[in-house]
């Protein structure tokens, strides 16, 4: 799949820019603060539903205007397709200039990995980081999934606010089971979904790991939880007590973490910031592979200012790892890949022109 056209209309600083794009690699250069990352926020947006960059719709509107729109036109199993959304006091997507009602609809049409510095953070940061990066890659791949997460969440609040009427207003513990037991139903098919997408990822992830770093470095994803379907229940049960006194429910798969391993050791911990940026590379690139084996379709790689992070010799074998997706890198200077067929485009004051 690839994307062909991409229109910007009161999108952050752009005021109006239509951008043809390169089925291959396309680049994209100019100073900082121009509006390169805007357009990948953009794509971003109608692949996944929402910004990676801020959950305040309102700041994607131009400063002074009331609206905004994006609009993609793709090709997708030989198929031209357009995905649009208009942001408003709300957002309202349309697929082929048809409203949907939910955004699950539109997730997945445009499937997309996502490279950035803050990647590093995945692994570095609090597990939140690590949940999303499941959800993002599964959510592309199983539309049910978005609406089991949603009704989850759902749950998991009710049940927390409850926790704490029984502190302090004294409530029965006895109506826990409703939510107990609805938490149950809906975090075993997640978990499952979850372990499902680990352990794909694991078979690809070991394969481009060992090309990268020249058979030297083993990788694993270790799947870290507190439950499974056989122990979910009874551990809510036995954890009511500290679930009462702590305010929130402190088992289930919202507390859910991976980590990755090299050669039997925790990257986070132990990995040098070569052997950390690698393991991202790698981890993403699985991702792609994974997403390729599911719909048969090449996702579009997304890299902000992402080379810059590179090595040459990385940059080396990271290119002849994405040679049949098609390629959007934003950058600072303009770059040369004398390897590859590719557009190239400044961006100056949002507005966009061809080279």
């Amino acid at each position: 799949m690839y994307i062909k056209e991409i229109i910007l209309e009161n999108f952050r600083n752009y005021k109006y820019e239509k951008i043809e794009l390169n089925e291959n690699t396309n680049i994209i250069f100019g100073d900082n603060a121009q509006g390169k990352t805007n357009i990948l926020e953009a794509i971003f947006m109608l692949g996944l539903g929402k910004s990676f960059r801020t959950n305040k719709d309102k700041e994607l509107i131009k400063e002074n205007e009331k609206n905004s729109k994006i609009e993609i036109k793709f090709v997708k199993n030989n198929r031209n397709e357009k995905i649009k959304l208009e942001i408003t006091d709300k957002k309202r997507f349309y697929i082929n200039d048809i409203p949907v009602k939910k955004i699950s609809e539109i997730v997945g049409k445009i499937n997309i990995v996502l490279f950035s510095p803050e990647d590093i953070e995945i692994l570095r940061n609090e597990p939140i980081k690590r949940r999303k990066f499941l959800n993002i890659m599964i959510s592309q791949l199983r539309p049910m999934y978005i609406h089991l997460m949603s009704e989850y969440n759902k749950g998991l609040e009710q049940r927390n606010n409850y926790l704490k009427q029984i502190k302090y207003e004294n409530k029965s513990k006895n109506n826990l089971e409703i939510w107990d037991e609805q938490l149950v139903k809906l975090g075993i098919k997640i978990y499952e979904y979850r372990k499902e997408f680990i352990e794909k990822t694991n078979k690809k992830i070991k394969e481009i790991h060992s090309k990268i770093t020249n058979n030297k470095e083993n990788i694993e994803i270790k799947y870290k939880t507190n439950i499974n379907k056989d122990n979910y229940l009874k551990k809510l049960k036995e954890n009511i007590e500290i679930d009462i006194q702590k305010g929130y429910t402190s088992v289930g798969i919202h507390r859910d973490d991976f980590e990755i391993i090299i050669n039997g050791k925790n990257v986070a911990i132990y990995g040098s910031q070569g052997q950390q940026r690698s393991s991202i590379i790698s981890l993403k690139l699985a991702e792609a592979e994974v997403i390729y084996d599911e719909i048969e379709e090449y996702p579009v790689i997304l890299l902000d200012d992402f080379m810059s992070e590179l090595d040459k010799k990385r940059i080396h074998g990271f290119i002849n790892n994405i040679k049949n997706n098609q390629v959007i890198i934003t950058c600072t200077e303009k770059i040369r890949l004398d390897t590859m067929v590719y557009n190239l485009y400044k961006v100056e004051n949002a507005t966009v022109e061809k080279k």
